[in-house]
């Protein structure tokens, strides 16, 4: 059972720290490490770092102490930056007063968990590394960071995405609310790279995407309808080159009705222009940039509420109800 060095805080040298080979955070934004060492050199460090604790022999025979970094590198890092010589910790040790290397991968997640320091990528690393070198199950990774089993597994599910995304995901260029309908798009890869790039290009939200990706599953669906009828396809197709955009046209017993996208006022411009000449009845005129105004007053791209996230990331990504067609 592993217990603290008998609760006590030690001050211990900064250069005497070695990193924390398990760190599950890659990615420190540099203007929030500033920060935090301008906040250090005023206040000083305010929570004590976690070590781990041992005797090393050196080649004159002597013995020296080094210390291993467990939790707390935004800290240690920030105390360095501001030029703090020591740092308040407290030293972890086993019964048998070995190293750890599970005791280390584990806090070290369940710091940056907890205080929401990982982004989604590194969250799904330190999940799957969790997985893969120490056996762990996704109910026991679950119950070791306080999540739902489907939390854990949608995290680690992110890791199929291919790496530019991954990349993109990392760095805040996408939230990881859009990993989800990119997600279901994994078996269309040339589908699913579009998709990425329009969410960019276009700053989709998360509904947007989803909307989106829910369209193509359709599509699929279509093509294996033996009613399907591929004039209407190749009607779409030929819709969709001229105007720039996707079309679906939804054929009826009689008529029927054609959807166009867009994502912004300037793309119904566009559209607009394209079908100049073609006279449009004032009442959908109306409407059409009565949309557009909503769409170019809308919030960030992840335009699900605080409830819905929390909803959604406990729920399996794949689930049917989630995405019926």
């Amino acid at each position: 059972m592993s217990q603290f060095h008998q609760d006590a805080i030690f001050w211990i040298e900064v250069d005497k720290i070695k990193p924390n080979p398990f760190q599950p955070r890659r990615d420190f934004d540099q203007a929030a490490l500033q920060a935090l060492s301008d906040s250090i050199r005023q206040y000083g460090v305010l929570q004590a770092l976690v070590v781990t604790r041992k005797e090393v022999v050196k080649p004159d025979g002597g013995l020296t102490t080094e210390y291993e970094l467990i939790a707390g590198e935004r800290r240690l890092r920030a105390s360095k930056l501001a030029g703090i010589r020591e740092v308040p910790c407290l030293i972890k040790v086993d019964e048998q007063g070995g190293d750890n290397d599970l005791l280390k991968l584990e806090l070290a997640i369940i710091e940056n968990v907890q205080r929401e320091d990982l982004n989604s990528v590194d969250r799904a690393r330190a999940f799957r590394r969790l997985a893969d070198e120490f056996g762990f199950k996704q109910h026991q990774i679950a119950a070791k960071v306080g999540k739902s089993r489907e939390y854990v597994a949608n995290t680690m599910r992110i890791l199929d995405l291919p790496q530019v995304i991954l990349d993109a995901l990392s760095a805040g260029t996408i939230s990881e609310g859009h990993s989800r309908p990119l997600l279901m798009l994994a078996d269309r890869p040339a589908e699913q790279d579009t998709l990425f790039k329009e969410i960019i290009a276009k700053k989709l939200t998360v509904r947007d995407a989803e909307r989106i990706a829910r369209h193509i599953a359709v599509e699929r669906t279509r093509k294996r309808d033996p009613l399907f009828d591929q004039d209407m396809l190749d009607m779409e197709k030929k819709l969709a080159d001229t105007l720039g955009t996707r079309v679906h046209i939804e054929k009826r017993e009689s008529g029927g009705k054609i959807m166009i996208d867009f994502f912004s006022k300037d793309d119904l411009q566009t559209l607009l222009n394209l079908v100049n000449g073609i006279k449009i009845p004032a009442t959908l005129a109306k409407e059409l940039k009565a949309d557009a105004k909503a769409e170019a007053a809308a919030g960030p791209i992840d335009d699900r509420t605080p409830a819905e996230i929390k909803q959604e990331e406990n729920e399996d990504i794949y689930s049917v109800k989630n995405f019926s067609l």
